[in-house]
């Protein structure tokens, strides 16, 4: 079986911004349980170390970008080997990955990650670490320079490249590309180069070998005008090389039988139990206590990609139907401060907390009737498929990974037991304002149907063990 280094930015529970920490957290252990070896690679940042546990060196080295030498750090990740890439004056601060506590990106962005595909690049040629993987499996912008400097490569491993938000580039301009002492063939609009900056993502979408998405919806999305960030033209010269295999989720973290984070535990056989933490949740953030109103909630980084500006625009209308919100996240600060203005226009009735917390995230999952995610796009989303799991059916756009995961309570879906939540499609207040209504009257009009939906929902499985089949199928093909 295959030996796989799998480079990301970030992985939870070391550390986490999005969707991206949540893949990386769990995908590398699916793998190693169907047979393949997988060592996960990232920086060294503050964070992670403080939570990796032990960690021992296994080397130091050298790449340009750092005056002072590498250390290559290793430990375990549950099942799977570790390693973290030690630089010190690059991984070595406070904040995020990203950016420093005040929520700004750091300046050096594109020093710190060409260090880190640096050493990636290093690990897959077998020069650091003693060890020669068969793929190298490479995700977003960040280690997207690890396919181009490993194309050249006469003895190289195979490389994947996953995009899982094509709208985050890694984009610089030429003074700093200059800096980087790069090899000067990247600066081609055939190689890396987008509109006179240098762009990150590109090395991943030029040079891997195959390109993967995170859902087969998203793969199509991201090859037209609307949703390809202007690099469509690129992905469908690649479409040959490009496959979308949907994200899994951690069942034995988002389970409602069995989660410690909610108030009482529940499956599809005791959903009465589902109202201790739906009272839970109201008493968390102030909401009157009632079991009527139906609860609708939202886990949701606050942009616009998000539909943050159509829940805005619908308060008011859900407030003339009785409901009650419940909203956790942190983003555009326009945003926060409109949903606080909300929640102290309607007290009692919208609670918001402006931030991220993973046990009050389980909490609204398990305590909310319906769950919102009305995004512009999204190329997998997670959310929904925890929301199925919990029988709180989701309300969606029908885009990306939510096209792909679920089933719109039409009359017919319903008899025949396939609903497992509610799906518009304009990207407006009114059609995301249809489907609610649609749910709110069957919750309130057709008590078994309603049932019947969340059942369906709770019946689905997103598990890792098939994404995981689907990627080493793909290994395979790369691997020849």
């Amino acid at each position: 079986m295959y030996d796989i280094l799998f480079a990301t930015s970030e992985a939870h529970p070391l550390i986490k911004t999005g969707g991206l920490g949540d893949v990386a957290g769990s995908l590398p252990g699916a793998l190693q349980q169907i047979g393949l070896q997988v060592t996960l690679m990232m920086p060294a940042y503050r964070a992670a170390v403080e939570r990796a546990g032990e960690l021992k060196e296994v080397t130091s080295f050298t790449v340009p970008g750092s005056a002072e030498p590498v250390r290559l750090l290793e430990g375990r990740l549950d099942d799977v080997r570790l390693w973290l890439v030690d630089s010190p004056y690059h991984y070595d601060r406070p904040g995020g990955p990203y950016a420093g506590p005040d929520g700004v990106d750091w300046p050096d962005n594109a020093q710190r990650f060409a260090v880190f595909g640096r050493a990636v690049t290093l690990a897959a040629l077998g020069r650091i670490g003693g060890w020669h993987p068969d793929v190298v499996h490479c995700n977003d912008w960040q280690s997207g320079l690890v396919p181009a400097l490993l194309a050249p490569e006469p003895q190289r491993p195979a490389t994947i490249f996953t995009v899982h938000n094509l709208a985050y580039h890694g984009l610089f301009p030429w003074e700093t590309f200059a800096a980087l002492q790069l090899p000067f063939e990247l600066w081609s609009m055939h190689a890396m180069e987008f509109y006179n900056q240098f762009s990150f993502i590109k090395g991943g979408l030029v040079f891997a070998d195959w390109i993967t998405t995170v859902s087969p919806t998203y793969a199509q999305e991201i090859r037209t005008p609307e949703f390809g960030c202007g690099l469509d033209g690129l992905l469908n010269f690649r479409a040959d090389r490009l496959v979308g295999i949907l994200n899994g989720v951690d069942y034995a973290v988002w389970d409602p039988a069995h989660d410690p984070h909610i108030a009482r535990a529940y499956d599809a056989r005791s959903l009465r139990n589902k109202a201790a933490n739906k009272r839970a949740l109201q008493a968390k953030l102030g909401l009157a206590k009632e079991s009527k109103p139906a609860l609708l909630g939202m886990v949701s980084r606050l942009v616009e990609q998000k539909g943050v500006d159509l829940l805005l625009e619908s308060i008011d209308w859900l407030m003339a139907r009785e409901a009650q919100l419940a909203v956790l996240g942190t983003g555009h600060p326009p945003f926060e401060e409109a949903l606080r203005a909300a929640a102290q226009r309607y007290p009692g009735r919208v609670g918001v907390e402006i931030g991220y917390d993973e046990q009050f995230a389980h909490l609204i999952e398990a305590g909310a009737d319906l769950f919102l995610m009305p995004s512009r796009f999204e190329p997998c989303g997670l959310n929904q498929i925890y929301s199925l799991r919990y029988g709180t059916p989701p309300v969606v756009r029908r885009t990306g990974g939510l096209a792909d995961t679920v089933v719109d309570a039409t009359p017919a879906a319903v008899k025949a037991g396939e609903a497992t939540g509610f799906v518009f499609d304009a990207a407006s207040a009114a059609g995301f304002q249809e489907a609610i209504d649609r749910a709110l009257r069957l919750r309130a009009e057709q008590a078994r149907a309603w049932g019947r939906v969340r059942t369906t929902a709770m019946a689905q499985d997103y598990s890792w063990q098939n994404s995981a089949q689907h990627y080493l199928e793909l290994y395979q093909r790369a691997v020849g």
